[in-house]
């Protein structure tokens, strides 16, 4: 994270965090992101959400669209990465799933 973590990308955190509501977030990325760069924080988002239940890569591609490759990057950051995945899983109520090793072969 040291990479970027500097005084322009903090300037961007606390542009993010000074919105008040979910429509001043989406305006606010749409200004920012191209809608391509938006639909794949979606699908990564996606991805996670889905590997947080144990659904198989080859599932995870087809619904989303992702590589292989993609989704391992979001399975190591959701493993060993910050817990920025983890930390929003569980506010959303998301994290009451079995993380058993059920489908860990298909990957």
């Amino acid at each position: 994270m040291r990479f970027w973590d500097n005084p322009k990308t903090n300037n961007l955190l606390s542009a993010l965090l000074i919105l008040k509501n979910a429509r001043e977030l989406k305006r606010f990325l749409r200004d920012l992101l191209t809608e391509q760069e938006i639909l794949e924080f979606s699908r990564r988002w996606q991805a996670a959400k889905m590997l947080n239940n144990n659904v198989p890569y080859p599932i995870i591609e087809k619904e989303t669209g992702l590589s292989s490759r993609t989704i391992a990057r979001v399975s190591k950051w959701l493993s060993n990465g910050t817990g920025g995945y983890k930390l929003v899983l569980k506010r959303m109520g998301l994290t009451h799933h079995n993380h058993s090793s059920i489908g860990k072969g298909l990957r």
